[in-house]
């Protein structure tokens, strides 16, 4: 239940907080794509990747760049990332920082490839995420991104409502509006690489696409 007192994208902060601290004791997995094997990070690279979660991804892709790369998680739950650090013992080439997508303490640059599964959507600004992509990746640096659009414009009765945000489907926006906030960011070679069949959830239209794009 919503605070009287609070803004909306407090009370939207509030109930992903709950959820995902409930889903952190949880195996599944939370992925909306599989946007690291599309990314096929390579030995040496820096991977970051956005909303990570449990950290299973990041863990790949400690493996994957090897001990001359670096895997860097971010996330902004507080049990998520407790989890994912306690997965992470002996990957001294892993690590996690404790954020908001759209401000991210690290360095311009500090990436070769930028991941991330089924998380901007709960951003409300994802423009500002997307420009915050752009800054983290090298010069040639990539990105890799799944998440949920909506199929149109949502009611205002979703868009209003902390719990739908929560679960991956509140904050989606258009296809064309999601493609639109990354070129505004900066990027050139866009390209949907994935799309699933459209699939109701909480009594809207979504699917999930799967991005890339070069800085």
């Amino acid at each position: 239940m919503s605070r009287p007192d609070e803004s909306f994208p407090a009370q939207v902060a509030r109930a992903s907080t709950a959820r995902y601290a409930a889903l952190s004791a949880q195996a599944d997995s939370l992925s909306c794509g599989g946007a690291l094997d599309l990314a096929a990070p390579r030995e040496g690279e820096t991977v970051v990747d956005l909303g990570c979660g449990r950290g299973g991804d990041v863990l790949r892709a400690a493996a994957l760049v090897g001990p001359r790369g670096a895997a860097i998680g971010v996330d902004a739950n507080e049990k998520m990332l407790a989890v994912a650090v306690e997965r992470a013992t002996g990957t001294p080439n892993a690590r996690f920082v404790r954020s908001d997508l759209a401000v991210i303490p690290l360095p311009d640059g500090c990436a070769d490839a930028v991941v991330s599964d089924c998380a901007i959507n709960h951003a409300p600004d994802k423009a500002a995420v997307y420009r915050e992509i752009h800054r983290l990746l090298r010069p040639g640096g990539r990105f890799t991104v799944s998440d949920v659009v909506s199929e149109e414009e949502l009611p205002e009765a979703v868009r209003r409502d902390p719990a739908a945000w929560a679960a991956c489907y509140g904050g989606a926006i258009p296809e064309a509006d999601y493609l639109a906030a990354v070129a505004a960011a900066g990027f050139g070679e866009i390209a949907v690489a994935r799309r699933t069949a459209p699939y109701e959830k909480g009594g809207v239209l979504v699917h999930s696409i799967t991005v890339q794009g070069r800085r």
